[in-house]
């Protein structure tokens, strides 16, 4: 089973790859999603382990909350919410949240440049 994690936009996308070591396919919502593009990806992904890592702002609730609908077994990470958003979470605190998650990545010092 593929493993497949949704983001908000390129920047997120980007950090994640930084870090992932396993192949995983990161998919963008940019931002908003509608409820064509919501339904196409819960037919294309009704048999991949789908995880699902936005900003914690309301953007990102409503996000979750559509796809919840659609894909009721999505797993759902989350960045602190001191944070706010995916793309300004230091790449440790997302390789933990990675891990915890059971996803292969790369060790991150903690003086590494974010």
């Amino acid at each position: 089973m593929s493993k497949i994690i949704i983001v908000e936009g390129k920047t997120d996308k980007e950090r994640l790859q930084e870090i992932l070591v396993e192949p995983v396919e990161i998919l963008c919502s940019h931002g908003t999603m509608g409820y064509e593009k919501i339904e196409e990806w819960a037919t294309e992904l009704e048999e991949s382990e789908v995880y699902l890592l936005v900003d914690a702002d309301d953007s990102g609730e409503k996000i979750r909350k559509n796809l919840q609908q659609e894909l009721p077994n999505i797993h759902h990470l989350y960045t602190h919410r001191m944070y706010r958003e995916v793309a300004t979470t230091p790449l440790e605190v997302l390789a933990q949240v990675l891990e915890h998650a059971h996803f292969e990545v790369r060790e991150i010092r903690s003086e590494e440049k974010i």
